[in-house]
């Protein structure tokens, strides 16, 4: 076996490379952190997908949350020790390639722009649907037909461009290339916004709960709860991208762990209050009636249409910092993979006045946009999932690598009860896998077939570790 594949950049020699030349600014703490990992996970996964999940597993939704959130409870632990220990952009790809070597940093890094690219484009058309209803609602205002969607997304239009989700994203990445100080205020105030929403909901709805509507609760025995446990995990995404905020963190030791932890504990308290609340006010099969507005729904069907229209807006805030967050993770984890050579250097290039990879957040931005704008993307939730699967897998994986060949670097935060908290993470998100469907597999693996032959072609023979030789 050709061991080049396996080089491995030491945990100094990735924090000396991210202090030469020019620098990315240092502007976050644990409160913003925190507000970065609720806005990247407060979104699609409450304002839509909890409609389909509940459809899957009944009112044991609430039980399918805490298995999911029990997967990402596992992995930010062990997300939460890289992230302190080595304080660098690139999240996952960067601590594997400090742990299992180049060819499997690449794997993963590769996997991880399928993951937040296409999250952003899902959550781009999902935020289109939102925004145009409210655009009819509140001044009868309507897209012609060819600018409402994708080609074919919808049967019996002659839809031709998503215009509202191109230019949302167009928006997202030029605060984005701007910086990180004006992406922050903008997501920190979408967040409090959206919070605030769903505790309406939370308050209005308990009020409406009869508890016969959770009678049977496990209608489609344990395989329900599973088989939704796969589909809302798409819910948790996002939080991975706190860690890839890491060089532009204050006091990463302290507070990177802190942004993860918190920001997972108080989403998966909300959703599991959320999922049992609107289970309880309406029989689960009403959801099939609209699965894109449950929460909505849910209200209007208790005749509630005031605070509907205020989960409408709520939902649009949500989506808003999903694709800021989801964007913002790409763009890092491009950036540290351009510094080590594996992709081309301009794409670490750091603006003059801005301090942010300037090009690779536009050039990422307008491919996010045209997807969105241009592909029906329905059936790509389950994609972007595996490849979250996948990353957290190796995370946990590297955290019981590490403790064997490093026992004695200086951990500023450590996963307790090791190996028993990896490898609990590494079976969830495991089983979650295979609970997804086969085609999600085969599009994954022609993914990584594309990546492979980039890396052969261009990454390994450019890579700084490759030249150093």
């Amino acid at each position: 076996m050709d061991m080049s594949l396996f080089r491995k950049k030491s945990i100094n020699q990735l924090i000396q490379s991210s202090k030469k030349g020019k620098t990315l600014k240092k502007d976050l703490t644990a409160w913003d952190l925190t507000l970065l990992g609720i806005g990247a996970i407060i979104g699609t996964g409450i304002f839509v997908l909890t409609g389909t999940g509940a459809l899957k597993a009944g009112p044991a939704l609430t039980l399918s949350f805490i298995v999911a959130g029990l997967a990402c409870a596992f992995a930010a632990l062990c997300y939460a020790e890289f992230a302190s220990l080595v304080p660098v952009s690139g999240s996952v790809y960067t601590y594997s390639y400090a742990t299992l070597g180049e060819f499997v940093a690449w794997i993963i890094g590769w996997d991880l722009v399928l993951e937040y690219l296409l999250a952003t484009s899902t959550v781009s058309v999902g935020w289109s649907g939102y925004f145009q209803s409210l655009l009819k609602g509140l001044f009868g205002f309507e897209l012609p037909d060819a600018l409402t969607a994708a080609p074919g997304a919808v049967p019996g239009k002659a839809t031709f461009f998503n215009l509202p989700a191109f230019l949302i994203v167009l928006v997202i990445t030029f605060l984005l290339a701007r910086g990180i100080t004006e992406s922050k205020r903008a997501n920190n105030i979408m967040v409090i916004i959206k919070i605030l929403v769903v505790l309406l909901f939370i308050f209005v709805g308990v009020q409406y709960v009869k508890p016969a509507n959770w009678t049977p609760y496990m209608p489609f025995g344990y395989q329900g709860v599973f088989s939704a446990a796969a589909l809302v995990f798409f819910a948790y995404i996002g939080f991975d991208a706190v860690a890839a905020a890491a060089e532009e963190t204050k006091n990463p030791q302290r507070d990177l762990p802190r942004g993860l932890l918190y920001s997972l504990g108080i989403c998966t308290v909300l959703y599991v209050v959320v999922s049992g609340i609107m289970t309880g006010m309406v029989p689960f099969k009403l959801f099939a009636q609209d699965q894109s507005h449950p929460v909505s729904l849910a209200l209007v069907q208790t005749g509630q249409n005031w605070v509907a229209g205020f989960v409408d807006l709520g939902a649009i805030m949500g989506m808003t910092t999903v694709m800021l967050v989801m964007l913002y993770g790409q763009t890092r984890i491009f950036f540290a993979m351009s510094r080590d050579g594996l992709l081309p250097k301009k794409f670490s290039d750091v603006h003059e006045k801005y301090r942010t990879p300037y090009g690779a957040t536009w050039f990422l931005g307008l491919i996010a946009a045209l997807i969105g704008a241009l592909v029906p993307l329905d059936k790509l939730a389950e994609l972007v999932n595996i490849g979250t699967l996948a990353a957290f897998t190796l995370v946990s994986f590297g955290v019981l690598v590490l403790r064997k060949t490093m026992p004695d670097v200086k951990r500023p935060f450590k996963v307790p009860a090791v190996p028993v908290v990896p490898i609990l993470s590494i079976i969830f998100c495991v089983f979650l896998m295979t609970q997804l469907a086969a085609i999600t597999w085969i599009a994954f693996v022609i993914w990584l077939t594309i990546g492979l032959v980039i890396y052969f072609g261009y990454s390994r023979k450019h890579s700084v570790l490759s030249q150093a030789e």
